[in-house]
Order: structure tokens, then sequence, then C-alpha cells
């Protein structure tokens, strides 16, 4: 009679590589995310906007994670890294907006440059539809 009550119960999780990266990188995130507003609040680093810094710096790193190496993601990961890096220096008054925002279009400019080089694949969202043949 007790092995007939007796139940086991299988969990199991059904996530897809994208996902499990995703729900990984925004744990990652959120964990960083409280650490700079902590060592913030307790004055070991200056008052920085945490939020968007990581928000770019998420942003950058998530281009490559579900788009892999290709022509955009080259120009837009380490745009978005970079733009990160560029925040907490021009919050910290290493450097100012008028300095920043020259050294963000020539980061734009090389990267794009990059883009070209023919080792780089081509996304498919970016490769022209097939013409469908149609019959007369």
């Amino acid at each position: 009679m007790l092995a007939a009550l007796k139940m086991t119960t299988t969990f199991t999780c059904a996530q897809t590589p994208i996902a499990m990266k995703s729900s990984l990188t925004a744990g990652v995130l959120m964990i960083t995310l409280g650490f700079g507003q902590l060592l913030s609040a307790m004055g070991v680093v200056p008052e920085i906007n945490w939020v968007w810094t990581m928000f770019l710096a998420a942003a950058g790193v998530l281009v490559f994670v579900l788009g892999g190496i290709n022509k955009a993601t080259v120009v837009l990961g380490p745009f978005f890294l970079f733009g990160s890096i560029l925040s907490i220096l021009r919050e910290t008054g290493k450097i100012e907006i008028n300095v920043e925002l020259p050294m963000l279009v020539i980061l734009i400019g090389i990267l794009i440059l990059i883009a070209h080089h023919p080792a780089l694949p081509t996304p498919a969202w970016l490769l022209p539809l097939p013409q469908s043949k149609s019959k007369e």
C-alpha cells in the first residue's frame, strides 16, 4: 500500500540556449548593478548612473551573445561597450561631453570600416530575400 502512495516528481527546465544565456546575463547584470549602487552609496566609487551604464554594457554583451560575430554585431557590440566606458569617464569628471561625442563618432566610423572585412559574415536579416520565379 505504501508503494502505491509513493510518488516521485521530476522537474525539468526546457530552456533554449538563448533563453539560458539571457537569464544568466540578467542575473549577472543585476548583481553588478547592485554592487555598483552599493559601492556608490558607501562612497567607495563616485556617484555614477549605474542603470544607464549597465544598460549600455549589457546591450553590448547581448549583441554578441544573441547575434554571434558578424558584420552588424562588430559595429553594435563594441559601440555600446565603449559607450558604457565613456559614460563612466564622463560621470566621474575624467572627460567632458564635448570629448565623448567625437570619440563615439570616430569609433563608429572605425567599426563600420572593420565590418567591411570579407571574413565577417553578413547576418541573415541583412541578406536580400530570394526572388521567386513567377509562372506565366
